[in-house]
């Protein structure tokens, strides 16, 4: 990507004035997400590197005339700009220029932004690349190593040349694979970016991102614009877009810096109920649905449901399903895995879970644990938040690592929970995530289980125990009386480690025969467990509880993916236990004393 130069590629309009130009506050925004990313290649602290993204949010949400803001010394009343960043903001704007950005081009070495991304290239190599060959991008540090010229610089050397072709291999054929946490937060910094670019009325999130996927590979995005070249030269002068590897009339792809693809697609509102569809996919999903059209004599496409060449005028995407005689399925279902086939048998899937019934928050740590806030904090957030009651679960005292909670210590935590509820108006319940031992039974004694009001049991330790092993000791804990939910069931975090090695089948049906409940895990590095697993959960009758994990207050605001998990899963609000008041919640997840 161009980084130098007094008319920089990122700059992406200009007011022409009697004495220059002056950045528009899309160009302002650009810069200030450049200076960003350049502060975090250079080592500086994160938190001043995102500063400046949430200043190039915020510029691009003003409404007001930028100028007259700048004038009256009233950037710091905008919320996220404070007096460094609205320092920055009014010179780019009275300049055309920033003094920081300029250093910080001038300091590190062009294209380091693309550059970085090569395994094993820090900035001080790229920097010699740049001296000795005049390299800056990951064209032409490919082209010197064909050539056999990188191997002659200082300190790089036939291996190191090796190395990097190795890299850019690795770099251009990798699983581009990010977490869904990660993919949501960049998209929204492209949907707040295109939102207010010339041209576009409207920026929808589609693709995978739309259905919920645990990882994402492109960001899908579609623009409804009456100027398509408007919109593709806006995703080009995106800060962290390194190259564009495709650029059509109404369609582009662009890499990312981290390797991540955006696909933007340019529609009409008229085409736009179709486009979403299409775009929202998956290719499966889509390829049933369009071979069930043609079965009707119809032919469904990204501009239209047409029957031969006269068009069906759809207003959304509800419409199109009614059209093909279908129920609207939500995105999260739309993955060919018998979402047809529940329609055949009579599902709509209209008591589909929503984050609106749940009415308790389940698994939640405190300060007695690992937790960062005291359960009244805790207790007070979900509250806030509209929430009837909240397990205190924090760890037991096998979970040293994570200051698990021994019998004293938690006994002076109920005499807690007790004078925090009456300062409360929600219902807090005695709880613990208790560990599975390696024998299958729960940490603390019976006398201790049986005063709980709710028992998560989960695995912590010896998770790479052989199939049959870790079989007998979850079906060996699933017929312990006391147990009744089993907590984030296979253990899998995300793009990290992968999920227990057991028949899971069996465990499924002992948990069925038990009347154990499992745990639809919201937290993002976790999200288990994956949807396959619940829909064999559902077959045995199974219920649910969908938790936050929650190990902050912040973290409550996780349930939101249990929410769209659970749904990836097809589960309906009467298969959730936490959609029940508090009463009959209680009654549902007591340990049978």
């Amino acid at each position: 990507m161009e980084t130098r130069g007094s008319n920089p590629r990122l700059v992406l309009g200009e007011t022409i004035t009697a004495g220059g130009f002056l950045l528009d506050k899309f160009a302002i925004a650009n810069a200030l997400r450049e200076i960003g990313v350049l502060l975090e290649l250079k080592g500086e602290n994160p938190y001043k590197a995102r500063a400046y993204e949430n200043g190039a949010a915020a510029v691009e949400g003003i409404v007001e005339d930028l100028g007259q803001i700048v004038d009256d010394k009233q950037l710091t009343k905008v919320r996220g700009i404070g007096e460094v960043l609205a320092a920055k903001i009014a010179e780019l704007y009275n300049t055309g220029r920033s003094s920081l950005l300029d250093e910080l081009r001038n300091e590190l070495p062009p294209g380091i932004i693309e550059l970085s991304q090569i395994p094993g290239l820090s900035t001080k190599k790229v920097q010699a690349l740049h001296d000795a060959l005049g390299i800056s991008s990951i064209a032409e540090l490919q082209s010197a190593c064909d050539l056999g010229a990188v191997s002659k610089i200082k300190g790089f050397g036939e291996k190191t040349q090796q190395k990097i072709l190795e890299g850019i291999k690795e770099y251009e054929t990798k699983d581009e694979s990010i977490l869904l946490l990660d993919a949501r937060h960049l998209s929204k910094q492209l949907t707040d970016y295109f939102k207010w670019a010339p041209g576009v009325t409207s920026v929808t999130v589609a693709g995978s991102m739309r259905r919920w996927k645990e990882t994402i590979k492109n960001i899908n995005l579609i623009i409804t614009s009456n100027e398509p070249a408007k919109a593709i030269e806006a995703l080009e002068k995106f800060p962290l877009v390194t190259k564009m590897e495709i650029s059509e009339e109404s369609r582009a792809v662009a890499r990312l810096a981290n390797g991540l693809r955006v696909k933007l697609l340019i529609t009409n509102s008229e085409q736009f109920p179709y486009a979403e569809f299409m775009e929202t996919g998956s290719d499966s999903h889509i390829e049933e649905v369009q071979a069930l059209a043609k079965g009707k004599g119809l032919r469904l496409g990204v501009t239209g449901l047409f029957k031969g060449t006269k068009k069906i005028a759809c207003q959304s995407e509800q419409d199109i399903y009614k059209e093909l005689g279908l129920p609207y399925i939500p995105p999260e279902l739309r993955e060919a895995n018998g979402e047809l086939q529940e329609v055949a048998s009579g599902n709509d899937f209209s008591d589909l879970v929503e984050i609106e019934h749940i009415q308790g928050m389940t698994h939640c740590h405190s300060t007695y644990s690992d937790g960062k806030n005291s359960i009244e904090e805790m207790a007070l957030a979900a509250e806030a938040m509209g929430m009837k009651y909240i397990t205190i679960t924090d760890h037991s005292p096998a979970a040293h690592y994570a200051g698990g909670v021994t019998i004293e210590q938690l006994k002076r935590q109920w005499e807690e929970i007790d004078q925090v509820q009456e300062r409360v108006k929600i219902k807090l319940l005695r709880g613990t995530e208790s560990d599975i031992l390696d024998s299958g039974a729960l940490d603390y004694p019976d006398h201790v289980l049986d005063k709980f009001d709710i028992l998560i049991g989960s695995i912590h330790s010896r998770l790479k125990m052989d199939e049959d092993q870790m079989t007998k000791r979850l079906i060996h804990c699933m017929r312990l009386p006391q147990f009744k939910i089993w907590g984030h069931a296979l253990g899998r975090l995300v793009l990290r480690r992968p999920p227990l090695s057991c028949r899971l089948e069996e465990v499924l049906d002992a948990a069925a025969e038990s009347n154990v409940a499992i745990e639809v895990n919201g937290d993002p590095y976790r999200l288990d467990m994956e949807a396959r697993w619940i829909k064999l959960a559902r077959k045995r009758g199974i219920k649910f509880v969908i938790s936050t994990d929650a190990h902050g207050i912040k973290d409550l605001h996780n349930l939101k993916y249990g929410i769209h998990m659970a749904r990836r899963g097809g589960l309906s609000r009467s298969e959730v236990l936490n959609t029940l008041p508090t009463d009959q919640f209680q009654k549902a997840v007591a340990p049978v004393r």
